[in-house]
């Protein structure tokens, strides 16, 4: 991965109380890569001052850029992040739960495998609905779309930009990830999944309800019928 940049796509939503630690505890391990990086800030719909806190962090350091997005949705800040990214190595969390141990092991991974995405596999999930509503949910993605991985939305996600496909993703809303699998089934991408194990949620509250999952399931039928 030596002297190829890597960008890291930060969405972020109301995150305003704990975004600059998030940044910075990254920025240590992207120091510990040996390759130059950026980190890409998507302040998305927020309600407090993220954007605010956002824009000071990329003030202080050259290798913060934020890409504001009025409108929500996270298919909709990983796009618009990818967009903007300038790395030939691309990558999109969830800022929120990402510890910068995950970070690190998924971008050596990475290294290690270039021909191939690179995403977790988060094996400990703390709320009930998500126990039991993932698995249900990656099966019936598995069904669908013949999908070999088990967990569709984990992130990190990385991946080399010359996997071109993955920068047309069309999503707004949660199906990104879905869609971004999909990609990668369609086009003959090489998947490793790296198991996750990590607990730790940076601030905030998983915003997955029972209602929210069942607006997924059906969601990932609807996209089946649309990609026929």
């Amino acid at each position: 991965m030596t002297g190829r940049l890597i960008s890291i796509v930060l969405p972020v939503h109301n995150q305003a109380d704990h975004i600059g630690g998030v940044v910075a505890e990254y920025g240590q391990a992207l120091s510990q890569i040996g390759t130059d990086s950026e980190i890409v800030l998507v302040p998305n719909a927020c309600r407090d001052d993220s954007e605010a806190v956002c824009h000071a962090l990329a003030g202080e350091q050259a290798a913060i850029r934020v890409v504001p997005s009025v409108r929500g949705g996270w298919g909709l800040a990983v796009r618009l992040g990818l967009a903007a990214a300038r790395g030939e190595i691309l990558c999109y969390t969830n800022s929120a739960r990402t510890g910068p141990e995950d970070l690190l092991q998924l971008l050596h991974y990475a290294n290690t495998h270039p021909e191939a995405v690179i995403k977790a596999n988060r094996k400990i999930r703390d709320h009930w609905i998500l126990r039991l509503g993932s698995p249900l949910y990656n099966m019936e993605c598995r069904a669908l779309f013949d999908l070999s991985n088990w967990d569709i939305n984990g992130t990190p996600k990385v991946f080399p930009r010359r996997f071109t496909k993955l920068l047309g993703l069309t999503r707004d809303d949660d199906l990104v990830d879905l869609e971004f699998n999909v990609i990668c089934r369609r086009e003959g991408y090489p998947m490793v999944e790296v198991p996750t194990f990590s607990r730790r949620r940076h601030g905030g509250r998983s915003t997955t309800t029972m209602l929210s999952a069942v607006k997924m399931y059906w969601g990932a039928y609807r996209l089946s019928r649309d990609m026929r």
